[in-house]
């Protein structure tokens, strides 16, 4: 029999009536149970807060007294048998959705008057039945086997099934996959940090939002801004601001609120700070990158600013502070050359060796904005530290900003500002504002900040070297546009102008999570070269140096470097018109000074230090050589010549190599099919000197990704595979993985079994050429004769928008627009006749339009002197004739491009005018001549004073109008 399950436990089989006076449907009480038993023909009803037993002797074993004219409500019975937990049951696990009850269908044979009034039927299904149980569990990840192990017991008992929670999903076009629900207003213009119009204009390439969504927002992170101060109470800063973090070394006390004026002068401070700690889901203004982090501000711009108060400054709570922000620096004129002094720099030696409990504090600076004055930000000390972490700047399309200054000490690159067509940076603002206006690299150093506060929530141990190998190592040049990239003999890819290229959060976060700290800083001091050298005008000096390292020292042994630093002195009569290269073993050439129009001194360089980055990885042992131009800009007195007093080098590094995962599994997969062939010798050779650092590991012996080879696998994941099957993507520095197939952007290599990147500008290709190209990347147009990729077609092809193509113009076109036969110039022999070229005609022809071609012309027509008409693109008219003079009523008139004058018609009413149709010189008959011009005898007369003078003043005479009312004004006076 079918059989429905209530709260209770079964007792015995079924025996009950039902009591006449049974209500159709019982109470809605919580977790109350319905249900119907059938036996022998007879209904009986159960339904309670627990159970409701109505009058008969016998439910599922429950005895009741016979008679009761009423429901009595009866205890719950408590299930005793085993719930275990079966995988079809999972809670929060495979199916990620909430069982709000474990329910039950039951199937029976027939159904009665009062099942049907109860209210339990599976919509319109006849015979089936749904229940609850309430004692249960809810949301529970077990089903009740004990229960059913009951019912399925009855022989009656047709068929069973517990209810489990399904998951449905709706069928909506999702957003961006990325994209987080952030309700601060300015959020979608923060086009640096997301992707959510799709544009082209979008760059999202900093992986902001994906290092987020792997859960790093700041945490437990605290930065300062070393600047003007920061409005605190915010409403955007205020729930991040840490007044540990804080200090007013202007005014000495802990409040770094600015100083308010009327031009706000004071704001960049609590701009820098918003890029960094702007809350997040306040409804107001912005999202900062570290949105969970701690920020604070440093006073100290906002006054005389001296050694003592960078002193100060830079070392205030170095065990509290994690990283500190700094967007300032010497005059970005292009003459000054100044640096931190003697305090100062004993401040950044403290910080590092003492900072965070030893691990070292994090100084990151702003470039410089000297740019549009040719300034070099190797004259800068605090950039050209290697305690800083320098920060360039791009523009949004990766183009150099007008501002930027390039040197070889920029260690990476964030977006901000560019030409005035392009997007700024939003941020907080001064007096609870935002503002969508902050430029220049004082953007991209709290946007650096920002970004290293989530790799140290990521791994707290990391040390200051630590991140600068994060950055070197994670950067990438994307689409950043400057004419000097360059690959190091280490294999990283660098440019002056923007370092190792755009920061990436994500892969920094993902680094800094497996990060092992790099061996000891050592530090090795050349010798020092003091043999004078003189500088020639319009020669380069070149010196030489053979350096071991300190391989004798042990302890001062670099073997791989890190920084590399010239110090030097030259007198020189003027100093910007000097340029300073330094060239590397390996043949990387750094520039450390270029020419500055500006700098007019005659100071020279005293004891000046010049670091670069770009030998980062690269042996120290060498040949050196430091290359001096002289290139005047001015006459100089031929007999004041440079002179190069003394030079030395320091190097910093590594005695053994700072990757020691080399060997492991996430070398193995990035060092993928790398033919020795296809490297630059001095990268081949980088990578087999590691060799000897390799180190042991257990040999994994789990499954291989599909897509790997049959040389096996370092691990599950496709960029652990020693070989791929059909193609490796990637490179060296980035990782590599097996592919099934080529992204846009590359093709596949079937003979290397490789993704190799197409040239620049093409979304598909068959090779690396440029010819090469079947498809273009947005805003290009794809030559299709030619298989290039183009920003504007060539003369002969136009632009075809909806497919971005370029076509070919028609073959009489030299140039066109839109369609092919729509020309805007001709070929030779041809002439442009509206929108279309036609055949230029012999002399004595002209075009005939219908039909077009070329016909003779009539006679006395022509384009010689002896023509008195012209025969141009049309016939012309039958009634041209040469006379001797013109008669009455026209003026003779050149005529642009005839050999004669043409007669043309005067004015209406003048029957003889010279030079113009308006000059008459005679009237005819009912109109008199005044002032050059005819008027009727009868309409002429003279209006008020007033009224003519205004006709005079906006020289209405001159365009006849208002002439007959003031004859006196315009044809006599005016």
């Amino acid at each position: 029999m079918p059989v429905a399950f209530g709260p209770w436990a079964r007792r015995g089989p079924a025996r009950a009536s039902i009591h006449p006076s049974l209500p159709p449907s019982l109470p809605p009480f919580p977790g109350a149970a319905r249900c119907r038993l059938e036996s022998e023909g007879n209904i009986s009803v159960v339904a309670s807060g627990c159970s409701w037993l109505p009058p008969f002797p016998r439910i599922l074993g429950a005895r009741a007294p016979l008679g009761l004219p009423q429901l009595l409500p009866t205890p719950c019975l408590q299930l005793s048998s085993p719930l275990p937990a079966p995988q079809a049951f999972p809670h929060g696990s495979l199916l990620r959705a909430r069982s709000p009850r474990n329910r039950f269908s039951c199937l029976r044979s027939w159904v009665t008057l009062a099942a049907l009034s109860s209210g339990f039927r599976i919509g319109s299904l006849e015979d089936y039945y749904h229940f609850h149980h309430s004692k249960t569990f809810k949301r529970s990840t077990l089903s009740s086997r004990g229960p059913h192990n009951f019912l399925r017991m009855d022989p009656k008992v047709e068929w069973l099934q517990q209810q489990e929670v399904k998951r449905r999903v709706k069928r909506q076009v999702r957003g961006e996959p990325h994209a987080l629900p952030f309700n601060d207003p300015v959020w979608p213009n923060m086009w640096y940090l997301h992707c959510g119009d799709k544009s082209s204009r979008c760059r999202s390439e900093m992986n902001i939002l994906a290092a987020w969504q792997r859960g790093y927002t700041g945490k437990n992170v605290v930065v300062t801004i070393l600047d003007d101060g920061i409005e605190r109470n915010h409403p955007d800063l205020l729930q991040n601001y840490d007044p540990l973090a804080s200090y007013d070394v202007n005014g000495n006390d802990h409040d770094p609120t600015p100083r308010y004026d009327a031009s706000n002068e004071n704001k960049h401070g609590t701009r820098c700070a918003g890029e960094v700690a702007a809350a997040a889901n306040n409804s107001y203004c912005i999202v900062g990158i570290a949105y969970n982090a701690r920020i604070g501000g440093i006073r100290m711009l906002d006054g005389d600013v001296t050694d003592v108060v960078e002193a100060k400054s830079l070392g205030i709570r170095p065990d509290y502070i994690d990283i500190y922000s700094a967007s300032w620096g010497p005059d970005d004129d292009g003459k000054t050359v100044d640096g931190p002094g003697l305090l100062a720099k004993q401040a950044f030696e403290h910080g590092i060796k003492k900072g965070r409990r030893g691990l070292g504090s994090i100084f990151v600076w702003a470039s410089g904005n000297g740019g549009r004055e040719g300034d070099y930000c190797s004259c800068d000390g605090y950039t050209n530290s290697i305690y800083t972490i320098s920060i360039s700047s791009t523009t949004e399309n990766g183009y150099k900003p007008w501002y930027l200054e390039e040197c070889a000490s920029t260690l990476a690159t964030t977006y901000s500002s560019g030409a005035f067509y392009e997007r700024k940076i939003v941020t907080t603002d001064l007096r609870h504002r935002c503002t969508d206006g902050h430029t220049g690299t004082s953007v991209s150093a709290p946007m650096v900040a920002g970004i290293i506060a989530l790799a140290l929530e990521a791994n707290p141990l990391l040390t200051w070297r630590d991140v600068q190998h994060l950055l070197v190592k994670t950067s990438r040049p994307v689409h950043l546009r400057a004419p000097d990239w360059k690959t190091n003999g280490a294999g990283h890819k660098v440019s002056h102008l923007y370092g190792f290229g755009l920061v990436d959060a994500d892969a920094i976060v993902v680094e800094a999570k497996k990060w092992k700290a790099v061996p000891p800083q050592h530090v090795c001091v050349g010798s020092l070269d003091r043999v004078p050298k003189y500088i020639r005008a319009d020669h380069v000096l070149r010196a030489s140096t053979l350096s071991s390292a300190c391989a004798d020292h042990r302890d001062q042994h670099v073997l791989y470097l890190e920084h590399v630093v010239v110090r030097l002195s030259i007198s020189h009569p003027r100093r910007g018109d000097l340029q300073i290269s330094l060239v590397s073993p390996a043949g990387t050439r750094s520039q450390l000074l270029a020419r500055r129009v500006f700098d007019h001194s005659n100071e020279g360089f005293k004891g000046w230090e010049f670091m670069t980055v770009h030998c980062w990885g690269e042996r120290a042992a060498g040949e050196w050589t430091l290359e001096i131009h002289d290139t005047p800009s001015q006459v100089r007195n031929p007999a004041v010549q440079g002179k190069l007093k003394e030079w030395s080098l320091l190097f910093y590094g590594t005695a053994e190599h700072p990757y020691t995962a080399l060997g492991g599994p996430q070398s193995r997969g990035r060092t993928l099919e790398v033919p020795a062939s296809e490297m630059e010798p001095s990268r081949a050779a980088f990578l087999q000197s590691q060799v000897e650092v390799a180190e042991e590991e257990e040999e994994y012996a789990g499954p291989c990704h599909p897509e790997c080879g049959d040389q096996g696998c370092d691990g599950p994941n496709a960029d652990q595979c020693l070989n791929c099957i059909h193609y490796s993507l990637g490179s060296v520095k980035t990782g590599r993985m097996c592919v099934s197939s080529c992204p846009a952007g590359f093709f596949g290599d079937k003979g290397a079994r490789r993704c190799r990147r197409c040239y620049k500008g093409c979304e598909r290709c068959v090779g690396r050429g440029a010819n090469q190209c079947t498809a273009c990347k947005r805003s290009l147009y794809h030559h299709q004769e030619m298989n290039t990729c183009v920003v504007l077609c060539p003369p002969g092809f136009y632009a075809e928008e909806r497919q971005k193509r370029c076509l070919k113009c028609h073959q009489s076109c030299k140039k066109c627009v839109g369609e092919a036969d729509k020309c805007t110039a001709c070929k030779d022999g041809f002439s442009l006749a509206g929108e279309s070229c036609v055949p230029e005609c012999q002399p004595a022809m002209y075009l005939s339009r219908e039909p077009r071609r070329c016909d003779s012309c009539p006679a006395g027509t022509g384009p010689g002197e002896e023509d008195c008409a012209p025969c141009g693109p049309e016939a012309p008219a039958p009634h041209w004739r040469c006379v001797p003079a013109c008669r009455e009523g026209y003026y003779p008139a050149d005529s642009h491009g005839l050999p004669n004058k043409v007669c043309k018609r005067c004015d209406d009413h003048c029957s003889a005018c010279e030079g113009s149709s308006g000059n008459c010189l005679k009237c005819k008959e009912g109109f008199s001549l005044l002032g050059g011009s005819c008027v009727t005898n009868e309409t002429c007369t003279n209006a008020d004073k007033t009224f003519c003078e205004m006709v005079k003043s906006n020289k209405l005479c001159e365009k006849k109008l208002f002439v007959q009312f003031c004859c006196q004004t315009c044809l006599m006076a005016g």
